[in-house]
């Protein structure tokens, strides 16, 4: 599919401050080598540079839209374009980062095991990925993705989601010699008529709409704003609130 980085970077700010979160505790002073996956448009690549200066870092993304965004906002970055599900570095790595990207994958079961077996000794893996399946934002989502009409195009398109707290410490804790698991939820005040469709559809809703032709698309997002609409109204000052929950995990590899 394709990713529209302007869409995306519409609620830069929000999207960025879970990165800098699970940045913050990351145990590592001088780290040598560092892969952002799933790095979009190269912020949270910007902020491994900026607290690991030293460090070799790579940002990687499978959408060609945002690594070009990439590139012209980071010139002195570095970004490869590579499926980050079949990730493998040539050496274990002293930094994994994930931020807001390994939700799209299925198999969480082998994923850690796999993605923490890409660290060396002492190194970390950092990841942060939404638990928002009960949100009415998403759960309308596959609500309306479960239309007959579109149903077989759309249904594979929904993100797969998070497992819980406990089930990623029973996969990581036999090799690791730290882990740190937390869960947040921030509310994010956002701007604009019914900005909570804008923010799906930078997102969650971006597959779903991309696979729809011109009169399936308008049908579809005509009835997610109404149902938005009503499920995250505009208060009275304006702004509209979307709770927002999101699960973090720091490990570090025995």
């Amino acid at each position: 599919m394709t990713w529209s980085p302007g869409q995306y970077l519409r609620f830069a700010g929000p999207r960025l401050r879970p990165a800098a979160d699970l940045l913050a505790r990351v145990p590592l002073d001088v780290p040598g080598r560092v892969f952002d996956l799933g790095c979009g448009t190269g912020a949270t690549t910007a902020l491994l540079a900026a607290r690991f200066p030293r460090a070799r870092i790579t940002g990687i993304d499978s959408s060609g839209e945002m690594l070009a965004a990439a590139r012209a906002e980071h010139p002195g970055l570095s970004f490869e374009e590579h499926d980050i599900a079949a990730f493998s570095p040539s050496a274990p790595a002293d930094l994994v980062f994930s931020n807001a990207a390994l939700q799209w994958l299925p198999g969480h079961e082998r994923l850690m095991p796999t993605l923490m077996g890409c660290v060396k000794g002492g190194g970390v893996l950092a990841v942060q990925v939404p638990r928002v399946e009960a949100s009415p934002r998403v759960a309308v989502l596959h609500e309306l993705a479960d239309d007959p009409r579109w149903r077989d195009r759309l249904v594979p398109l929904l993100f797969p989601g998070a497992l819980d707290p406990a089930a990623y410490y029973g996969l990581l804790a036999p090799l690791a010699a730290a882990v740190d698991i937390w869960e947040t939820e921030y509310l994010h005040v956002l701007e604009g008529d019914n900005p909570v469709v804008e923010w799906s559809v930078g997102s969650a809703a971006a597959p779903l709409v991309a696979a729809l032709n011109e009169e399936e698309r308008t049908e579809f997002l005509a009835r997610y704003r109404a149902r938005m609409g009503a499920a995250y109204p505009r208060r009275p000052d304006g702004r509209t609130l979307l709770p927002f929950r999101r699960l973090f995990l720091v490990a570090v590899r025995n």
